[in-house]
């Protein structure tokens, strides 16, 4: 019989090798995701020029991936607890990159809205996949800071993705091609890649990874079952997806999460030609220039995730958060075009750190039978900020000729979803985990 100090420190061992071999293939699946999401922004002059895509139809064609992501998610998450996490994760990779590779044929409107529907199935399911994933390998006290650095990861991409993108559109007429069509073309054909090594770099399963000792593999199957066994089981059967649509919890996450969701794509499709208003920018120099509000997220993501864990409650944090989004935005609108890149950086610095503080609730109050298809339903649902922020901003700008009345829109929307979050529901971190998170600060600091 092994000693609790033993386990404890198997239990330590397993999450440091979890962090340093199974995050870093998350990260990169997320950047290529990113980059995918993300490219049309920076293409979306040259669509106009070359295919005659104005700022409505592009607006609106950014939009439907997230319809069509929100009519797959259930479903892709339903198939992906029969094949499990690893299979999954795969084939949605694959199949996104595809599609983006079709994007480099794009001929008219229609074409572009059914590739960007394509998108949207394809990837449908993802985020939730991910998310699962953690929680059946990361013990609770340590699943903020994971899904802290994974989500910081679409910072990085979206910081890596103005330089790459104002590269490739650079290589206008090489090989008889436009630029978009090298960066569509590329940025597809390297998820297509990725996707063939993670399947054979991913374990479905604690009991699978090779990397991890015996002893390793039991303290941490041990304390996730035993956090599993904290939740309440009153409803052990079979998981009704719809009606979980009815639990006002539910909604209310959904809410919070749609506000976060308009801001981060909001910016991810309209930065760049709101950069574009500082006089003398160019494709490669407007590149640059939007990677700087990613960057500053990403910095600031990281102290939020060190706050996080220490916190008992995550509410205030989001608030503030959320508030900080609100007021860079607000700034911005009103601000010169020089300006307004700063104070875009602060409110990035807020919506991007309000994701995995948001994150953090729903999984550690709810039930692992429900955690699955409740990430899902708030995703999907939330993940329709996606369609009204671009499509918003396109016909905004495609009325008034700037995109100033839509920035108002965002910083209103962030300030209602810090009042939401007061009727939240979580479960707070009792004295031992907050002991527990303080034991463990030099294997985080080792991780980092």
């Amino acid at each position: 019989m092994k000693s609790a100090d033993t386990a404890v420190l198997d239990l330590a061992s397993a999450t440091r090798k979890f962090f340093k071999r199974v995050l870093p293939i998350m990260l990169v699946m997320l950047v290529c995701n990113q980059l995918n999401r993300s490219n049309i922004g920076y293409a979306q002059d040259h669509l106009q020029a070359d295919v005659g895509i104005g700022a409505a139809a592009y607006g609106f064609g950014a939009g439907l991936f997230f319809i069509a992501y929100a009519i797959f998610e259930l479903p892709s998450n339903v198939m992906m607890e029969k094949y499990g996490a690893k299979v999954w994760l795969t084939r949605i990779m694959i199949s996104w990159g595809i599609v983006s590779f079709l994007m480099a044929f794009v001929q008219n409107e229609t074409m572009f809205y059914v590739l960007r529907f394509l998108l949207g199935a394809a990837e449908a399911g993802f985020f939730p996949a991910v998310i699962f994933y953690f929680a059946r390998w990361v013990p609770a006290r340590q699943r903020g800071k994971a899904t802290a650095v994974f989500i910081a990861g679409s910072s990085v991409a979206a910081a890596i993705s103005g330089p790459i993108a104002g590269t490739l559109l650079t290589l206008d007429g090489a090989l008889g091609m436009h630029g978009w069509q090298w960066l569509f073309g590329f940025e597809g054909i390297l998820s297509v890649l990725v996707g063939i090594v993670v399947f054979f770099l991913l374990d479905a399963k604690i009991e699978d990874a090779k990397w991890l000792d015996s002893a390793e593999k039991h303290a941490l199957s041990l304390a996730i079952s035993a956090e599993d066994a904290e939740h309440t089981t009153a409803d052990t059967g079979k998981v009704n997806r719809w009606k979980m649509l009815l639990n006002p919890q539910i909604l209310l996450l959904c809410g919070i999460y749609f506000a976060i969701q308009l801001s981060i794509y909001a910016n991810t499709f309209w930065l760049p030609s709101i950069v574009k208003r500082i006089p003398g920018t160019t494709d490669l120099s407007a590149g640059f220039l939007s990677s700087i509000p990613w960057i500053c997220a990403v910095f600031a993501m990281y102290f939020a995730a060190k706050w996080q864990d220490r916190a008992k409650s995550r509410k205030p944090l989001l608030v503030v958060a959320l508030l900080v989004a609100a007021v860079g935005t607000y700034a911005a609108a009103v601000a010169s075009p020089v300006l307004a890149l700063l104070f875009l950086a602060i409110a990035a610095m807020g919506f991007k750190s309000a994701s995995p503080l948001f994150w953090t609730i729903p999984q550690s109050g709810l039930h692992p039978l429900v955690l699955a298809p409740a990430v899902a339903i708030i995703n999907s649902l939330g993940n329709l900020g996606g369609f009204v922020a671009p499509f918003g901003f396109g016909l905004i700008k495609e009325q008034t000729g700037s995109v100033i009345p839509g920035l108002f829109a965002l910083a209103a929307a962030s300030a209602v979803a810090a009042g939401l979050v007061y009727f939240l529901k979580e479960r707070l971190a009792s004295p031992a985990d907050q002991q527990n998170v303080n034991d463990q600060q030099p294997v985080n600091a080792d991780r980092a």
